[in-house]
Formats: structure tokens, C-alpha cells, sequence
């Protein structure tokens, strides 16, 4: 069972990520369909980091997933050699 403090976590990320994912899909889906002179705009950062943002996000995710791959590679082989 989850305590109440597991549980008011969960309910944080999970609103934040809603929160991104509302924000995202309006900036790179509604946004290209309003007049670029409205006031709406001046919320939203360029275009262009709509593509960079999930980018840099993805390589970084890639590299720290490789580091624990890893990580966990080199552990393992160390205790594989202390056992023989």
C-alpha cells in the first residue's frame, strides 16, 4: 500500500506532467494556427526550441541511461572476479 506521502508525489508528477504536456501540444499544435501578432505568443518560447528542447532532453535521457548501464556492467564484473 502506498503511504500518504507516495501518494501526494505521484499526484505531483503526474500533474506536472500534464501540465507539460498541455503546454507542449498547445505550442506546437495551436499555436501555428493563431495570428502571429497575438498577445498569446509572448507566453510560448520560439518554434525552433520546440524541436531543441525534446532533443536535449533525449539525448541527455540516453546518456544517463547509458552511464548506468554501465555502471552496473563494470559492478558486476568486478563482483564476478572477487567470486572466482
Amino acid at each position: 500500500m502506498a503511504t500518504g506521502t507516495d501518494q501526494v508525489v505521484g499526484f505531483g508528477l503526474v500533474a506536472i506532467s500534464l501540465i507539460i504536456f498541455t503546454y507542449y501540444t498547445a505550442w506546437v499544435i495551436l499555436l501555428p494556427f493563431i495570428d502571429s501578432q497575438h498577445v498569446i505568443h509572448k507566453y510560448f518560447l520560439p518554434r525552433a526550441y520546440a524541436v531543441a528542447i525534446p532533443l536535449a532532453v533525449g539525448l541527455l535521457l540516453l546518456l544517463f541511461v547509458g552511464l548506468f548501464i554501465t555502471y552496473v556492467m563494470l559492478k558486476n564484473q568486478r563482483v564476478t572476479k572477487k567470486a572466482q
